[in-house]
């Protein structure tokens, strides 16, 4: 694959009951790196997201930082999509993006990105 349209793919880890005030990356990486980190959060049985804009954004922030403020709208519908996965529902959750995010802990969005190097730590 070329080094223009290798895949990448960034980790959050949310906690809304414990002193997270905001989701945190804690892994991010491209080409092969990408690949481990996909194949890791499945085996772990988390959810992969695939959405280029959110991983591109994802990508930017650095490694153990919490996301920041101009993030928090675009990581809320994405947590918001984690819950109606987990509960089995087809609507938005009752309450909002608030009480999708309660119960999220990890969530990986990957995808064909383009860009030049990566890392990951956990």
């Amino acid at each position: 694959m070329s080094r223009k349209h290798r895949r990448s793919a960034a980790a959050l880890v949310y906690d809304a009951q414990g002193n997270d005030p905001a989701p945190r990356v804690i892994a991010k990486g491209y080409g092969m790196l990408a690949e481990m980190i996909v194949q890791r959060a499945k085996e772990a049985g988390l959810y992969v997201h695939e959405a280029p804009e959110m991983v591109s954004l994802l990508m930017q922030v650095d490694l153990d930082t919490r996301i920041p403020p101009q993030l928090y709208q675009a990581v809320a519908e994405l947590l918001a999509w984690l819950h109606r996965l987990e509960s089995g529902a087809e609507h938005a959750p009752e309450g909002g993006v608030a009480a999708a995010a309660q119960d999220v802990t990890d969530v990986v969005a990957t995808d064909i990105a383009d860009a030049s190097g990566g890392t990951s730590r956990r």
